[in-house]
């Protein structure tokens, strides 16, 4: 399969200024796309689009703010005149811990974050440009959405609602715009750092391919969604996480060997 061809095309890649969204804004570069990164603070957002070899801005614009987006979409408009891709990457998990624990300013925190935030700038985009000409939106889910862990209860609740509300948007928005999740295991970023700073070694035996992910290995499943590889791919949810959902390897290893 040849590279995918993104020339001509403008991507708005939310919660880019490192990590995932910043890898994705560099995949998506290299391909020919315009970029533009969005962080909380305008220097945050500079430095990020400083790291895009390419045709690239940094906007700051906090995810769960309505004029932020809309100043956001609008200033990508008047840069590069088109808004084709949309990854709804911006997260946040300040309810770390048991669901009986928490207050309700974290829950609205965690929810206006990771699902109004992905729900408000689709329709930004939508309004703005994909509705009269097309476009792919791509949300960063998590395995997380489709399973259940200690203390991760109320992100998790998130990235499940985040499931549904892809799905129920590729249905809305068919045929024009395509609308899939992304559903991560364990990443190295600062976000993650919980779930593997620590215990990097142990984590990585227990996953069948060994290892944790890496930014750029979501940059590369993102690429591939918003190509026109994935022209008849909507409503869908991909699982990137060496195997990791599938449960421990390390006791299938000290039987099977390997």
């Amino acid at each position: 399969m040849s590279a995918p061809d993104m020339q001509g095309r403008t991507a708005v890649i939310t919660g880019g200024s490192r990590g995932i969204g910043l890898a994705i804004g560099q995949r998506l570069a290299a391909a020919g796309a315009n970029v533009v990164l969005t962080s909380r603070d305008q220097d945050s957002a500079d430095a990020a689009a400083a790291q895009i070899d390419g045709n690239a801005i940094g906007v700051a614009a906090h995810v769960a703010e309505d004029a932020a987006a809309q100043r956001c979409i609008d200033l990508t408009l008047e840069k590069f005149g088109s808004v084709d891709i949309l990854v709804n990457n911006a997260g946040t998990n300040p309810a770390f811990g048991p669901l009986i624990d928490q207050d309700h300013a974290r829950f609205a925190k965690i929810f206006d974050v990771n699902l109004w935030g992905p729900l408000m700038w689709t329709s930004c985009a939508v309004k703005a440009w994909m509705g009269a000409h097309g476009g792919v939106v791509v949300n960063t889910a998590s395995i997380g959405g489709l399973s259940h862990a200690p203390l991760m209860g109320m992100y998790n609740a998130t990235k499940a609602a985040l499931i549904h509300v892809t799905k129920q948007l590729a249905l809305e928005l068919s045929p024009g715009i395509r609308v899939n999740a992304i559903c991560p295991g364990v990443v190295r970023t600062k976000l993650a750092e919980v779930l593997w700073k620590e215990h990097e070694q142990g984590l990585s035996s227990a996953i069948p391919l060994g290892r944790i992910g890496e930014p750029v290995d979501v940059a590369d499943a993102v690429l591939f969604l918003a190509s026109d590889a994935a022209s008849w791919i909507t409503g869908q949810t991909l699982v990137m996480d060496g195997g990791q959902i599938l449960g421990d390897a390390t006791g299938y290893r000290a039987v099977f060997g390997g």
